[in-house]
C-alpha cells in the first residue's frame, strides 16, 4: 500500500489525497454496513464513480436460468442482489460551481473509516473556480443498534467571502439506470460474462414504483420488485442549521426525490445538515406498509436524536472489541509500544478484517452472511459454504448470539434442501451451493451442486457451535433437524463396496477444489461426511438419554428408527479414505494422481487466475487446485491425521495450489504453521490479510472477500495462536511467528471470556469473564489438561514454538514419484487457450520429467 496516501493508524483506514484511478477499490474498503444495509464509498456528491451501490442483505430480483443444453435437475431460477434506492446523494453547489471530485481545487483532503465507531468521516477544503474557500466535514453511519437507520452529516462553512450555497439532498433509483451523468456508472456484467465472480446484468426494469412523495422534511421512494415480488421503501429525514437566509425546495417523481436547501452563506457561518435515512424490506409486504415502517422508524429517530444513535454505536463497537479484538506486536507492559512498522500495519490491517466481519454480520438478523457482505454485487449477493467454514468460526467465539442467528437461518432453509433432494434423488437434505431465497441458484452443476460437502459444512459449524456455548436447546428445537437430515442424505449417497473388507464410497462429487470436479471419494468431502454422520449419531443419543419426551417427539416428527442410526454409525466407520502408501500422501480423489501435474512454477503471472484463461476441461486434466481442498481437511479434522500425514500432504499440494481462490491462502498458512513451515506460514498469511487492502485479486471492487476476513482470524487464533477445539476440547499449541514479541486474542467458550497471551516463552490464558457455570475453565496446553479461573491465570512456558523448518516451501511441483499402477507422475503446462489458424486444434503441452523423489522439493 501507498503509505504516503494510506497512512498506519491503529484504529483506522485513512486515505489522505483522492485518486480516480482506483474508485472501484476505494468503494468497498469505505463502505459503511452492519450486515442489513451496505452503503458503498461513493462521494455524497454522487461523481465520479466506479459503481454506486447500497445493498440491502437478502434483497433480490429472480430470473429464468436459460440453459443452452439443460437437463433435469439443473437450476432453474436465478437471483441477483438489487442495487436499493441510493440515499447518500448529498450534492453541493458554492456560486453554482458543482464540487466534483477530479477536476475541483482540493487544498486539502482526508477521509477515514474509524473501526471504533463504524464511522465514515471526510474532510476537505475545496477553492472554488472564483477562488473562494470552503471547509467541508461529512460523516456517514449505518446503525449496529438499529439496523433500518443511517445518518448522514454535512458542515459547509465559508473560510472567505459570502456566497449562494445549494445543497441537495437525494434518494435515486440506480438499479434501473437513473443517472444523470452518462459513463459514470460501470455496468454490470452482461450475460455470457467471462467473470463468473461477478454480477450479470438485467436485461429490463427490476423496480417497480409503487409509492413516491417528498414533502416538508420527508421524502420517500417505494418499489416491488417485477419478478421477486420483494418490497422495498427508502425515506428520509432533514435537519437543517444555519443562521443565514435559506429556503427549501422539495420535488418527487417515481425515481428520484430531492430536497434542494438554498443558502445565502455568510463568511465564518456553519450550514449543518443532518439527514436521517431509514430502508425497510420484505419478501412481499404492500409498500404502504413498509412506507408506514419507515415513518415510525424516522419519528423515533427525530425524538432521540443523532447525539443518542453515536453513542450507541460507539458502545456496541466496544463491546464488539472487548470479544474479538486481535492484538499483535506490543506488549502488555509496553504501554508507549515499540513494535516495528510492519507490525503497527499487520495490526492496523488485522482490526480492517475483523471490523469488515462485524461490518457483514453483525445485524444479518434472521439473515444470511452473502460472500461479499453488503459491499458490492459481486457472487449476486449470493450466500455460500463459506459462511460455515470460515465465518461462523469467527462469530461462536466472539459473537455467539451472531452465530446463532446465521444458523437458524440455516434452519429456515430446510424444507427447500429437503426438496432440492428430492429432485436429486436422494433421502433427506441437500442444502444448495449458492443462493439468498433457498433455492439452487448455480448453473454449473460441476462446480456448483456437486459441491454437496456443503451439508457437512453446515453440520460442522452446527457442531463447533453447540460445543462452544453449550447451547443444547438450540440442539434440540433447531440443530438436531439438521444433523438428522444431512446424515441420511450422506447414508443414500453413498453405497457399500467389499473387497475382503467393507469400505462406504461416495461418488460423483466436487470438493473445495473447483479445479477437479465430479470426483470419486473426495477426501475433503468424505471426512467431512464422516463427521457429519458421527455428530448425528451423537446428537440423536444425546437427546435419546438427556430428554426422552423430546426424543419421542423427534422420532414422530422425523420418522426416526434405531436401525437408520445404526447404519449412519456404520456408514461412518466404514468410510472411504484415500492413501497412496507409495507416496506417503493422501489423494485428493481415487483418480486425482493419474492426471499430470500442472507446473505452476512455469506459468506466467498473466495467466492467472486460470479460470479466466483456460477452458475448464483443460485445468481438469490435471493436478492442480484452485484451493486447499485435502489441506482444508487437516485444518478442520486435524484429530484425524498424524503430524507426518499433515506435513506429507502439505508439501505435496502446497506448489501445486494456485490461490486462485481467496479462501485459500488463510488456510494453508493454518497448516505451514502447524507442520513447521513458519515463513510459508507468514507469507500466506500476509496474502490473506491484504487480499482486499492491496486488491491483490483484482476483484475488490465488486466487494470484500468476507471468508477471507473470517480465515484472518482463524490464522492467528488457530495457526499462530495454536487453538484447536476437536472433540469439545479446547486446546492450545502456539506458533508465534519470529518477530512478533506478542499475540492477543479473546474466545467465548461455555458463557466465558477468556484472553490469551502467547509470546516467544510463555502461553498465558486469563478469565475477563466467568464462565455460565462453575468458576473454572478446562484447558489443554500441548497435551497438558489445566484449569483457568479467576483467581488463578494459567501460565506454561514454552521450551519452543513447534517445529521450524527455515525458508518457504519450493514452488516446484514434487514429481518422479511411482503411482500404484508403476508409473511416474510428471508435470507439464499448458499452452493459453487458442486456436491454431491452420487446423482449428488446441496446441499441446510441454512435458517435462525430473528425476525428483516425491518428497524432494526441486532446486
Amino acid at each position: 500500500m501507498d503509505r504516503g496516501r494510506f497512512p498506519i493508524d491503529p484504529w483506522r483506514l485513512v486515505e489522505t489525497s483522492y485518486h480516480p484511478d482506483d474508485l472501484g477499490v476505494t468503494e468497498t474498503l469505505f463502505t459503511v454496513a452492519n450486515g442489513y444495509l451496505g452503503m458503498r464509498g461513493n462521494p455524497e456528491e454522487g461523481r465520479p464513480s466506479y459503481a454506486h451501490g447500497t445493498f440491502v442483505n437478502g434483497f433480490h430480483e429472480t430470473w429464468p436460468i436459460r440453459h443452452a443444453e439443460a437437463a433435469f435437475g439443473f437450476a432453474r431460477t436465478g437471483q441477483t442482489i438489487v442495487n436499493v434506492p441510493d440515499a447518500k446523494v448529498v450534492k453541493i453547489y458554492v456560486d453554482d460551481e458543482p464540487l466534483t471530485f477530479g477536476t475541483s481545487d482540493l487544498e486539502f483532503y482526508e477521509r477515514s473509516l474509524d473501526f471504533r465507531d463504524g464511522l465514515l468521516r471526510r474532510n476537505l477544503v475545496w477553492r472554488t473556480p472564483s477562488g473562494k474557500r470552503v471547509r467541508i466535514h461529512s460523516t456517514r453511519m449505518v446503525s449496529m443498534t438499529q439496523r433500518h437507520l443511517s445518518f448522514l452529516t454535512l458542515e459547509i462553512t465559508m473560510l472567505s467571502g459570502d456566497a449562494p450555497v445549494v445543497v441537495s439532498s437525494q434518494i435515486i433509483n440506480r438499479q434501473d439506470g437513473r443517472d444523470e451523468y452518462v459513463g459514470a456508472e460501470q455496468p454490470q456484467v452482461a450475460i455470457g460474462m467471462t467473470d463468473p465472480r461477478k454480477a450479470a446484468a438485467f436485461a429490463g426494469r427490476v423496480l417497480e414504483p409503487r409509492l413516491h412523495y417528498a414533502r416538508d422534511d420527508r421524502m420517500l421512494l417505494g418499489y416491488r420488485c417485477a419478478t421477486s415480488g420483494m418490497t422495498i421503501a427508502v425515506a428520509a429525514d432533514h435537519d437543517l442549521t444555519t443562521s443565514d437566509e435559506h429556503e427549501i425546495v422539495v420535488r418527487g417523481d417515481e425515481d428520484l426525490a430531492k430536497t434542494v436547501f438554498r443558502v445565502d452563506a455568510t463568511e465564518g457561518n456553519t450550514i449543518t445538515l443532518c439527514k436521517t435515512v431509514a430502508y425497510h424490506s420484505s419478501r412481499g409486504v404492500p409498500v404502504r406498509e413498509l412506507s408506514d415502517r419507515c415513518d415510525r422508524t424516522l419519528d423515533r429517530a427525530k425524538r432521540q436524536g443523532l447525539k443518542h444513535y453515536l453513542e450507541d454505536q460507539r458502545a456496541w463497537y466496544g463491546r464488539f472489541w472487548d470479544a474479538a479484538d486481535v492484538e499483535v506486536g506490543q506488549l502488555a507492559d509496553d504501554p508507549v509500544g515499540t513494535a516495528s512498522h510492519e507490525l503497527a500495519a499487520v495490526q492496523q490491517a488485522v482490526r480492517f478484517n475483523l471490523f469488515s466481519l462485524a461490518q457483514a454480520s453483525g445485524r444479518t438478523d434472521g439473515l444470511g452472511v452473502p460472500a461479499k457482505g453488503v459491499t458490492g454485487s459481486g457472487y449476486e449477493g449470493h450466500y455460500f459454504w463459506d459462511t460455515e467454514v470460515y465465518v461462523i468460526p469467527f462469530l461462536t467465539y466472539t459473537l455467539p448470539e451472531v452465530a446463532r442467528n446465521a444458523l437458524h437461518f440455516r434452519s429456515l432453509m430446510l424444507p427447500a434442501a429437503r426438496n432440492r433432494a428430492r429432485e436429486m434423488a436422494q433421502s433427506g437434505a441437500m442444502f444448495p451451493w449458492r443462493t439468498i431465497n433457498g433455492e439452487e441458484a448455480s448453473a454449473y452443476y460441476a462446480a456448483g451442486s456437486a459441491q454437496v460437502h456443503i451439508d457437512a459444512d453446515v453440520a460442522y459449524a452446527l457442531t463447533k457451535y453447540v460445543r462452544a456455548t453449550g447451547d443444547r436447546g438450540f440442539l434440540v428445537r433447531e440443530g438436531i433437524d439438521i444433523l438428522i437430515e444431512t446424515a441420511r442424505m450422506w447414508a443414500d449417497l453413498g453405497f457399500w463396496r467389499s473387497n475382503g473388507d467393507e469400505s462406504f464410497h461416495i461418488h460423483g462429487v466436487t470438493g473445495p477444489d473447483e479445479y477437479t470436479t465430479v470426483v470419486n471419494n473426495n477426501l475433503f468431502t468424505n471426512v467431512m461426511a464422516r463427521f457429519n454422520l458421527e455428530q448425528a449419531v451423537e446428537a440423536v443419543e444425546w437427546v435419546r438419554e438427556a430428554d426422552p419426551v423430546e426424543f419421542d417427539r423427534l422420532r414422530a416428527r422425523l420418522d426416526l428408527s434405531g436401525e437408520e442410526v445404526d447404519e449412519w454409525r456404520r456408514c461412518a466407520a466404514g468410510m472411504s479414505i484415500p492413501f497412496d502408501a507409495g507416496l506417503g500422501i493422501h489423494p485428493q480423489d481415487d483418480f486425482f494422481l493419474d492426471r499430470e501435474v500442472w507446473d505452476l512454477s512455469k506459468t506466467p503471472a498473466e495467466l492467472r487466475p486460470l479460470l479466466l484463461h483456460y477452458h475448464p476441461l483443460v485445468i481438469y486434466r490435471f493436478q492442480v487446485l484452485k484451493q486447499a481442498d485435502v489441506v482444508l481437511a487437516l485444518f478442520l479434522q486435524g484429530d484425524r491425521f498424524s503430524d507426518d500425514e499433515k506435513r506429507a500432504d502439505f508439501e505435496y499440494y502446497d506448489p501445486i495450489t494456485t490461490g486462485d481462490s481467496t479462501l485459500s491462502a488463510c488456510v494453508q498458512a493454518i497448516i505451514a504453521a502447524e507442520v513447521g513451515h513458519h515463513d510459508t506460514a507468514l507469507r500466506y498469511f500476509h496474502e490473506a490479510l491484504y487480499v482486499d487492502l492491496k486488491n491483490l485479486h483484482g476483484n475488490t471492487v465488486d466487494g470484500m472477500h468476507v471468508a477471507s476476513c473470517g480465515g484472518v482470524w482463524s490464522a492467528l487464533v488457530s495457526g499462530f495462536g495454536g487453538m484447536r477445539d476437536h472433540g469439545g476440547e479446547l486446546s492450545f499449541d502456539p506458533r508465534l511467528p519470529v518477530g512478533w514479541p506478542v499475540l492477543r486474542y479473546r474466545l467465548a467458550w461455555q458463557g466465558a471470556r477468556l484472553l490469551v497471551e502467547v509470546t516467544e516463552r510463555q502461553l498465558r490464558i486469563s478469565l475477563e469473564v466467568p464462565p455460565a457455570e462453575g468458576d473454572t475453565v478446562t484447558v489443554s496446553v500441548r497435551g497438558t489438561s489445566y484449569d483457568v479461573s479467576a483467581a488463578a491465570p494459567l501460565e506454561v512456558v514454552l521450551d519452543d514454538q513447534g517445529p521450524r523448518m527455515t525458508g518457504v516451501v519450493d514452488d516446484h511441483p514434487i514429481t518422479g514419484g511411482i503411482r500404484a499402477d508403476g508409473s511416474t507422475i510428471t508435470a507439464g503446462v499448458p499452452d493459453p487457450i487458442v486456436h491454431e489458424p491452420e487446423t482449428g486444434e488446441l496446441p499441446a503441452y510441454q512435458e517435462q520429467t525430473p528425476p525428483m523423489g516425491p518428497h524432494v522439493p526441486q532446486s
